[in-house]
């Protein structure tokens, strides 16, 4: 049997064309010639590594269907106001893109040598679809390049057109961050940006609607752990006219803000809130509220300031048994808040200055 007529006879046999009895025959020609069922062996990968470039093959042509409708005046725009999608998109898939890109290459390469059909006949054209292949990747490396380049410097990104901003501030070393939840409510995301201007993608852990509280977790891998959280949190009233103070981003602007506790209840003997003297604005929603020694005594919460001059923070007790509420199966640690203040003792000035690095602009869009 010549070598043309035996391919023949795998093909056949391979796509099922053959009946009982001859395909009995061929099977045992296989078991009883080494040579033979090695070419079958052969063929079988070369079929499949076809396959797999013809789908390569496919990838491309919409790959490059994608890349022509691009226009690239309007990329920077687009991805400035569409940024988590896009940037979430290259970091899961542009390896696989990359991979798949070159790796019809090689499959044809590797089909070719199994079967013994790599000549000077065919070499232009291997040369020319490795070209073509390498251009290819190369397009798709420059795109990824330009993402990056939007992108700014390790442990920043290019989040701009957020469409409200809060403060939060760390429960927890590790990236626990408590705010308001109307805050975060129907967010389709949520960033953290802390004192050096640096932003970390966040996620809400867990919520208390009822009592405005929300919990964040920092998720962002450039994030590395705080220092010791300063500051304690205390579970038991401040006391009347204690004086207080916060820290938030009023504006988008970082602020420090001292006050005095003008009473233990909020509207209408709300018991959930203290009733403040200092002045809250949207932005410092879900800011410390410390009291003389440094201990965290409440969340301050501008949704509540319905009137002029009235002011009010939630109290630290609700925060504590929000945090005490948070599922295990959703923590990767237990939390275990701090317990010694090294803010007691300390001058304005030096609170703010210890305590600011554990307080975060929180951004929502």
């Amino acid at each position: 049997m010549s070598d043309n007529q035996l391919l023949e006879t795998i093909e056949r046999y391979l796509n099922g064309e053959m009946k009982a009895d001859e395909r009995k025959k061929f099977e045992l020609l296989r078991k009883e010639n080494a040579e033979v069922d090695s070419k079958v062996v052969e063929h079988k990968l070369f079929i499949s590594l076809l396959k797999q470039y013809g789908e390569r093959v496919e990838l491309e042509s919409r790959l490059n269907a994608i890349h022509d409708e691009i226009d690239v005046h309007t990329l920077k725009e687009n991805l400035m106001v569409h940024p988590i999608w896009i940037v979430q998109f290259w970091r899961h898939h542009h390896s696989k893109i990359s991979v798949a890109a070159s790796i019809g290459i090689i499959a044809f390469l590797s089909a070719m040598w199994f079967t013994g059909k790599l000549n000077n006949s065919t070499n232009s054209e291997i040369i020319g679809l490795k070209n073509k292949m390498n251009r290819l990747e190369g397009s798709i490396t420059n795109q990824g390049r330009y993402i990056n380049a939007i992108k700014s410097e390790k442990g920043k990104t290019t989040v701009d057109k957020y469409s409200a901003t809060a403060t939060g501030f760390a429960i927890t070393s590790d990236g626990l961050i408590a705010t308001n939840y109307h805050v975060v409510e129907d967010a389709d995301a949520v960033f953290v940006q802390n004192a050096d201007g640096n932003t970390y993608k966040a996620e809400v852990l867990y919520t208390e609607p009822q009592h405005d509280i929300a919990i964040l977790k920092i998720t962002d891998k450039s994030f590395e752990k705080l220092g010791t959280v300063p500051y304690t949190f205390k579970r038991g009233e401040g006391a009347l006219a204690e004086q207080i103070s916060t820290y938030g981003y009023p504006d988008g602007y970082p602020a420090y803000v001292p006050g005095s506790l003008s009473s233990l209840f909020g509207q209408n003997g709300d018991t959930l809130h203290y009733k403040i003297t200092m002045p809250i604005n949207p932005g410092n929603s879900g800011g410390p509220l410390w009291d003389s020694k440094g201990n965290v005594i409440g969340i301050t919460d501008s949704k509540e300031a319905h009137f002029e001059g009235e002011h009010f923070a939630i109290k630290a007790k609700y925060l504590l048994d929000a945090i005490k509420n948070i599922p295990a199966d959703s923590l990767e640690n237990k939390v275990i808040l701090n317990k010694k203040n090294t803010l007691t003792g300390l001058s304005e000035a030096q609170k703010a200055a210890r305590a600011k690095n554990f307080v975060f602009m929180v951004k929502v869009y």
